[in-house]
């Protein structure tokens, strides 16, 4: 194996050869690697001899080693070959030369330090682009800038807004049109009884908006469409609880929902619901075109049924142990643990999860998507989607994963009341299960904004699709719904992108609204921090290639140190210059090599910043906006204009070029905050006075960082942008939000202090060693507590027995 790697090292071949012509005396020319046996044989082949030492010194060659010998002889030896072959091709040698410059491996550090952030598979799928590759440290300390890089971002400069169209409202309804790229955004439709956490609002409404308010920017013609998921079990149950109708349930939690969105500025074209009539006619109608394309089968299949509740139970109204893995919480559907999807029958230990008794298998005659039948459809429509598609590592692996186990017919209907109507006359009484029926909610709520809704989602041709969703759905959006609409043979608009995050969770544990632990959308407003400030921290701990937590000491840390001290600092100094030094007028600007420079460096964070969200790399781009205030707040700590200004004539000329470059800087900063920051990125613009055309120049091509701010335009009034989140609020507020809150009727309205207070009280005096007579009077207190609330909650108030305890 030595011998062999040292052939790769030419200084060595005259010394091998003589080696070798002793060693095998039959060669005629150095043949690498050889090894005499003590039989007279001898061996040629690296994974032949290393299998032979191996066995000589009495070790077993293990199935690791093996791999690795056949990864030797397979791949590495074909690709030296391959190496060697380019390397001695004219074309490349004249390429390297020009590249190297004589320099060897530090041209080539130079070279590749100029480069734009590459877009390969894995490092979009596996980690963050960017790696602050504008901060990777030649011997000087930062980024490398060509002079052709700072001639060719001074000419961008120079070329200002002049000839920039003005930017335009959207004008309803959006219909595709023919010279532009039209986006169809959709993010999962959230159940509309379950109040939204910050992990569903960062998977899927907020991830969509940030796109679609990008896309905006780069001139897209963009509809963002969703609304709240309406039929089903957890909706009849909600309603009983509640002394409402269903109906009245799903008013009033889509206004809740509607809320909490407007709140977090979440600029849907157009936010609608699945209880509709559109709804019916859409699914009814894909329904009859599967029936009559024979894509349909029946079959009878047992249930899990409620005898104390009277119903059948929904899957997700089944809880027990996966039957894959033993997760104890799996759910009647799917386990979240190891993803697999369940029949419900099929749990160990079930419970119902309203009363928690223990259901009875019953039978009943079903009909299934006969997903066996599409299953090549799919594959060769998937193979073209995810090939040319932007589709997150996860949602391909989970698509892979049901492809690879093979597809089985999936049931479309259930024996439920609050659903979608079965039109087919043998299952009249049915309703269709919401895995088939919620997708196509996506048709109804665009057809109910506009009459010409197909133009959008029967013309796959001109329109792109993208849907944001949490990995959890990723099944039902890339098989499920496509199978659908591959039988339904009507020329619908398929998925092109499909954006899937991980999970967030809350500090070290997850949301869980019962127990009061977590931030939940209706709570946000209540904390005093504003809706933007919350965007931003979600969007930089957005869970892309695995799980994130929300954290409040990290929540506060952001605010301080990139938003307060960072971003803040900088926009606020640019402006205040202005106003204190030029009576609030951006001076005249002469640029000197520094300012080119700051320019390019400027400008390679645009870029970077474009090409990730283009690839809806959204946590990856918002480093780079931070990144530019850094190079702005070194460029002024650098140049010290406050100082300079008191010079003399070429001085304060110093201190305007580096005050106005600065103040432009900051507006090409709020340009590119307006899809994380909203509010904020029009607070700064109103500052500045911007140009309205500002909002849509800076994001044209690869990116075209302009001088918007003339010498002579005059700025509004300037103010801090952000405030510091103290030590003493962030611990009120983590445990406000740890588990002490409960919630009676799941809208977020605090209840039960008393208990709170009890537990608190029996826990003290246990703590103290009191007499045991006094506990037990606190204990009852609490029990009663625990039982009057339980009855609030509409909960059997008498605990579920324990197994296993010996009474």
């Amino acid at each position: 194996w030595s011998v062999h790697v040292l052939s790769w090292y030419p200084g060595f071949l005259p010394q091998l050869r003589e080696v070798l012509v002793k060693v095998v005396p039959f060669l005629s020319r150095p043949t690498l690697p050889a090894l005499a046996l003590p039989s007279g044989q001898y061996l040629f082949s690296s994974n032949a001899i290393c299998r032979y030492l191996f066995e000589v010194n009495g070790q077993e060659c293990s199935e690791l080693c093996d791999q690795w010998l056949e990864w030797e002889a397979t791949v590495l030896q074909s690709l030296k070959a391959w190496f060697d072959r380019v390397a001695a091709m004219n074309a490349c040698q004249s390429a390297a030369q020009k590249v190297l410059q004589g320099k060897g491996l530090q041209g080539m550090k130079s070279y590749m330090q100029r480069q734009p952030a590459p877009q390969s598979s894995q490092c979009r799928e596996t980690q963050p682009c960017n790696s602050n590759s504008a901060e990777v440290p030649e011997e000087g300390g930062e980024r490398v800038v060509s002079e052709e890089e700072m001639e060719a971002a001074a000419l961008t400069w120079s070329k200002g807004l002049n000839t920039c169209p003005p930017a335009t409202k959207k004008q309803h309804p959006i219909l595709p049109q023919e010279d532009k790229r039209n986006v169809l955004v959709t993010s999962a439709l959230p159940y509309v009884n379950n109040v939204p956490h910050l992990g569903n609002i960062i998977g899927c409404v907020l991830s969509a908006d940030v796109f679609s308010r990008y896309g905006r920017l780069r001139g897209w013609n963009m509809l963002f469409v969703c609304g709240t998921d309406e039929y089903g079990t957890a909706t009849e149950n909600k309603a009983r609880e509640e002394g409402l109708t269903p109906q009245q349930i799903c008013d009033k939690y889509h206004a809740v929902h509607s809320s909490i969105y407007k709140w977090f500025q979440i600029d849907f074209d157009y936010f609608g619901r699945t209880t509709t009539e559109k709804q019916t006619e859409i699914a009814q109608d894909i329904f009859w075109r599967l029936h009559e394309r024979d894509f349909l089968i029946e079959d009878t299949v047992e249930q899990l049924r409620c005898e104390n509740c009277q119903r059948f139970l929904a899957d997700r109204f089944v809880e027990g142990i996966c039957p894959h893995c033993s997760y104890p919480e799996a759910r009647g559907d799917q386990c979240d643990k190891c993803g697999r999807l369940i029949n419900a029958v099929d749990l160990r230990e079930p419970q119902c999860k309203v009363c928690r008794q223990t259901p009875v298998i019953r039978s009943s005659k079903h009909l299934f998507l006969d997903l066996p039948k599409l299953e090549s459809q799919l594959e060769q429509w998937l193979e073209k989607s995810t090939s040319t598609g932007d589709w997150t590592a996860n949602a391909k692996q989970i698509t892979r994963s049901w492809l690879r186990d093979g597809l089985k017919p999936r049931c479309i209907t259930r024996d439920l009341k609050w659903g979608t109507p079965v039109p087919h006359a043998d299952f009249k009484e049915k309703v269709f299960y919401v895995w088939f029926d919620a997708p196509i909610g996506y048709l109804s709520i665009t057809a109910n904004y506009t009459s010409e809704w197909e133009k959008w989602w029967k013309n796959p041709h001109q329109v792109e699709l993208y849907n944001f969703m949490a990995k959890d759905n990723v099944p039902f959006h890339s098989v499920v719904f496509p199978c659908s609409l591959l039988g339904a043979q009507d020329n619908y608009t398929l998925v092109n992108h499909l954006i899937a995050t991980e999970y967030l969770n809350y500090e070290d544990t997850k949301f869980s609204k019962s127990r009061g632990v977590g931030v939940f959308g209706d709570m946000a407003k209540d904390t005093g921090i504003p809706s933007d400030v919350w965007r931003f921290y979600l969007l930089y701990v957005r869970p892309e290639g695995q799980d994130s937590a929300f954290s409040w000491a990290d929540m506060a840390l952001k605010n301080n140190s990139e938003l307060l001290n960072n971003l803040g600092n900088f926009i606020n100094r640019a402006g205040m210059f202005v106003t204190k030094f030029f009576e609030g007028c951006v001076p005249v600007m002469e640029l000197q090599e520094e300012d080119k420079k700051l320019l390019a460096l400027v400008s390679w964070e645009l870029q970077q910043y474009i090409q990730l969200m283009d690839k809806i790399k959204i946590r990856d781009a918002l480093k780079h906006i931070l990144n530019i205030s850094r190079h702005g707040n070194q460029y002024i700590q650098v140049n010290e204009p406050w100082k300079k200004i008191k010079g003399g004539d070429s001085e304060r000329q110093r201190a305007g070029t580096v005050t106005g470059v600065s103040v432009n800087i900051a507006c090409l900063l709020s340009v590119m905050l307006f899809p994380y920051m909203p509010a904020v990125s029009q607070t700064i613009r109103d500052q500045l006075n911007a140009p309205p055309s500002c909002i849509n120049t800076m994001l044209e091509g690869n990116g075209t960082f302009v001088c918007s701010l003339s010498a002579g335009h005059r700025i509004g009034a300037v103010s801090p942008l952000f405030q510091k989140l103290e030590a003493d609020q962030i611990e009120a507020l983590k445990k406000k939000f740890g588990g002490q809150q409960r919630s009676v009727c799941g809208d977020g309205e605090p209840s039960g202090p008393g208990e709170s207070q009890a537990g608190e009280k029996v826990r003290a005096l246990k703590a103290q060693k009191a007499e045991k007579a006094v506990i037990t009077a606190e204990v009852a207190k609490l029990l009663d507590l625990k039982k009057q609330l339980a009855l609030a909650e509409g909960k059997n108030p008498e605990p579920a027995p324990q197994k296993g305890k010996k009474k």
